[in-house]
Order: C-alpha cells, then sequence, then structure tokens
C-alpha cells in the first residue's frame, strides 16, 4: 500500500540525462498522472481550488506527491510530502521550503520559476541533476509544479510531483536545474477547451418536423 504524506528514513554534473529516457520508464510517469489529474479539474475560472484535489484521484502516485504553500514572493514551503521526498531529504520535509532541495546557486532559479507559477499562473516542469559525490551517486530527477487557489481564491498553493530515476544514497540529495519548462495556465486551458466534446456533438441529428395527415373521413349516414 502506498504511503499517502507518510515519515521518510533517515554543478559537476556531467551528462544531462534526456527527457526520453524519462518517457519509457517509471519516473515521468507519476509527473505525467499528476499533469493528466490538474487537467481534469480545470474549468472556466482557470487554476483548480486545492480543496478540490482528493488524494483517492492520485492514489497510485502519492509518494512522489507534495502541496506547496506561498509564504513570501519566491518563497513555498511543504505543507504535506509524500514518503519519497522524505527519502531524498533524508528526512520529515512537511514545513521545510522547497528551496531546501536545492543547491545554494540553483535558490535563485527556484523562486524564479515559483513566482512564474503564482504569478502568470503556469505550470513548471524541472529537471534536477545531484552531482556524485562524497558517497553519492550521480542522481536525476523531474519535478513538475501545478498552480492552485487556496479557499480565498488566490494562487497560493501549488500541487507538485517530484520523481528521482537511480538510487538515493547518502542523503539529503540536493539538486541543480539543467532544465525548466514553462506553461501558461491560459494555454493549457484552451487546449484542454479543444479536446472536450461540445453538447452538439453528443446530440442526435433533429428530423424536420412534419404534421401526419389526417386519417379521419367524415362519413355522412341517414337511417332509411
Amino acid at each position: 500500500m502506498k504511503t499517502f504524506f507518510g515519515n521518510g528514513t533517515g554543478s559537476n554534473f556531467g551528462k544531462i540525462v534526456a527527457m526520453d529516457r524519462f518517457d519509457s520508464g517509471r519516473s515521468l510517469s507519476p509527473i505525467r498522472q499528476a499533469e493528466a489529474y490538474w487537467t481534469a479539474l480545470l474549468n472556466g475560472d482557470g487554476v483548480p481550488m486545492r480543496a478540490q484535489v482528493d488524494p483517492r484521484g492520485l492514489e497510485n502516485i502519492l509518494e512522489y506527491t507534495f502541496i506547496l504553500e506561498r509564504i513570501a514572493p519566491g518563497l513555498a514551503r511543504f505543507r504535506l510530502a509524500g514518503s519519497h521526498l522524505n527519502k531524498l531529504a533524508g528526512m520529515e520535509v512537511r514545513g521545510m521550503p522547497l528551496t531546501a532541495f536545492f543547491e545554494p546557486s540553483a535558490r535563485k532559479q527556484v523562486s524564479d520559476v515559483l513566482e512564474q507559477v503564482f504569478a502568470q499562473p503556469a505550470i513548471a516542469e524541472i529537471g534536477l541533476a545531484s552531482a556524485g559525490k562524497l558517497g553519492r551517486t550521480q542522481l536525476q530527477a523531474r519535478m513538475i509544479l501545478l498552480p492552485l487557489k487556496s479557499d480565498l481564491g488566490d494562487v497560493s498553493r501549488i500541487l507538485g510531483v517530484m520523481v528521482s530515476d537511480g538510487a538515493i544514497g547518502a542523503t539529503p540529495r540536493r539538486f541543480t536545474i539543467p532544465d525548466t519548462r514553462l506553461r501558461a495556465v491560459a494555454e493549457v486551458q484552451a487546449a484542454h477547451r479543444k479536446t472536450q466534446p461540445t453538447v452538439a456533438e453528443f446530440a442526435e441529428d433533429q428530423a424536420e418536423f412534419k404534421r401526419p395527415g389526417s386519417h379521419l373521413r367524415l362519413v355522412s349516414s341517414r337511417d332509411d
């Protein structure tokens, strides 16, 4: 059984792994599942509400899933985090800032990405790399950040997934950012609308209404 936000256990990066390595493996699958779930929540108002996110809809990927809360410009902390993130950090990450997963040289990049996710709003997909040193092997990971509205209606929450590919080794693992991809929510929403069938597409062709002809005829009869 998957652990939902459970407790965890306690660049000199060379070759950057291409995206297609993740496309065929398990590492990208939780990210695509989370994106599909978030996209299904889109409505006319754009960004989904935090209250709409139901853990049962993410049951297969809960160990990789997290919720962030914006606490200052460019800064967000974990409100909830799956067990995989705790394993990468070597500790419970709830309450910690997202920047704790990154090398000092990459933290400004993280802050800039967070602000774009909240302000545009936008979806961010980030390639991560952790160098192999001090008893650690090289480790690649990916992260997706999907904006959410709080109960007050402001975009100040994020639904995220972080998945690593390879042995975690000694912790904590901290990452640099080889690549980042940003997509405006408005663009994603427009593409989503195009894929949704309209009411007209479900309707049957309407046959022309014709008034039925009269089948009654007045018959005059006289008694002899």
